[in-house]
């Protein structure tokens, strides 16, 4: 689909030298228009999806940022659109933040040097890709629908020599790097075992067609997803998360966060595991279409077990020589000995990085000074990898051996859902 135009714009950042240049008599030019905190030398961000997390977290996080100006804000539902726009305008100080609901409209302005993707699930990678397209940079948040979208949004990335930062916070958090730390310089001796538990998300009654709310675009919503009517509710995110066709459930919801830290104590984190058995209950008589208990099995290449189970959220390291984990998003610390935590390591010996800064620090740092991402769009399509393949092995039932870096299955059917189609003619 093409981008409708926009009416044209000055460049924001010719304005001020044409002002200038427009007269010979001396101006008096206030100082705030020069400097770090001058307008032209803030990154400009558009943000797609301005519902809970995407305001509440994603703008609320990047409003706090000086470097940087939320410029827009885009939704199909009018009434987030312009709770968005309050916020921003009352951050500002101005009424100036530009509303758009469609977001192709939003990615051909010009004015737009980052976009800021907060949308569904089954939204990531196509918007991702489009913005990339657009010569934008994309913050987009976890994680990729299937394992073939990661596939493409990795080619993107990287035929476009694009800047993309993926929305994930675990890395940046004490708790988990602390954990990972520990692992990872052998604190709790060698690493045999490490334990997930991940949310039971809540079952959705099946309900009748309904007409589509006022302000609410559905069409626009569904994009790349099949073809279905509205029913009330379906566009809640605690709804939607439970329907396969827009998203993976708690496993990739939640798994994204706690299996990150596992992978990356397991340094595996740019691979994967290479085999995987699993089941799940999907409710009866609901929308619910992904699993809402479930059990994973992984391996991996170094003998490593993880064991991946719906209850409380919880992560635990099991050694030779102890164990560390915690409870709860992060939950206190807890450990074999509690001194694990205590000891410190040579940062030149060390095996894990420094702590990175939060998210959204780090995308402005990759778009000011080409500073590596926290989490790349190959971090992330190798982490929804493994939460893609837990799914699959449970939809065919049986344990099946994967190749990480082929990323292929030894099983025809496991490998005919690596893909979905998408509606229409959305990429």
């Amino acid at each position: 689909m093409n981008a409708p135009k926009n009416t044209p714009v000055p460049d924001r950042r010719s304005f001020l030298k044409s002002m200038l240049a427009a007269s010979a008599a001396p101006l008096v030019v206030s100082p705030r228009l020069f400097g770090s905190d001058a307008p032209s030398s803030k990154i400009t961000l558009g943000f797609i999806g301005v519902g809970g997390h995407g305001t509440r977290y994603n703008l609320a996080s990047f409003l706090q940022e000086d470097d940087c100006r939320a410029f827009a804000v885009c939704d199909v539902m009018k009434d987030r659109l312009h709770t968005a726009k309050e916020m921003v305008d009352k951050h500002n100080g101005d009424t100036a933040c530009k509303t758009y609901s469609d977001f192709r409209d939003l990615l051909a302005d010009k004015d737009i040097d980052g976009v800021v993707i907060s949308a569904p699930d089954h939204w990531h990678v196509t918007m991702a890709i489009m913005g990339i397209r657009a010569g934008k940079k994309v913050f987009c948040e976890k994680p990729t629908l299937t394992i073939g979208e990661g596939q493409e949004l990795v080619r993107a990335v990287k035929n476009h020599d694009a800047v993309f930062a993926t929305g994930l916070e675990d890395r940046s958090v004490t708790h988990y790097h602390k954990m990972a730390e520990a692992v990872r310089n052998g604190a709790i001796g060698e690493l045999r075992y490490i334990s997930v538990g991940l949310p039971i998300k809540p079952i959705f009654p099946i309900l009748d067609p309904a007409p589509v709310p006022e302000g609410l675009d559905f069409d626009l919503w569904l994009g790349p997803a099949p073809e279905r009517d509205y029913t009330p509710g379906i566009t809640d995110a605690q709804a939607w998360r439970q329907v396969r066709d827009f998203s993976g459930g708690s496993l990739t919801d939640w798994g994204a966060h706690l299996m990150d830290t596992a992978q990356v104590a397991n340094f595996a984190e740019d691979s994967g595991p290479v085999e995987v058995s699993g089941f799940g209950t999907i409710p009866p008589d609901s929308i619910n279409s992904v699993p809402q208990t479930y059990e994973i099995n992984y391996t991996y290449a170094n003998g490593v077990t993880m064991h991946v189970k719906s209850e409380e959220p919880s992560i635990r390291f099991v050694g030779s020589k102890g164990w560390v984990g915690n409870k709860g998003w992060k939950g206190q610390l807890m450990a074999s000995d509690l001194n694990i935590y205590r000891k410190k390591y040579d940062p030149a010996k060390n095996k894990i990085w420094p702590m990175p800064p939060t998210e959204h620090r780090n995308f402005l740092n990759i778009i000011r000074n080409g500073k590596s991402a926290n989490y790349s769009s190959r971090a992330l399509h190798k982490l929804s990898n493994s939460m893609h393949i837990g799914a699959i092995a449970m939809e065919v039932g049986r344990s099946l051996k994967w190749d990480p870096d082929k990323e292929v299955f030894d099983d025809a059917e496991a490998n005919a859902l690596r893909t979905r189609e998408r509606r229409g003619s959305w990429i």
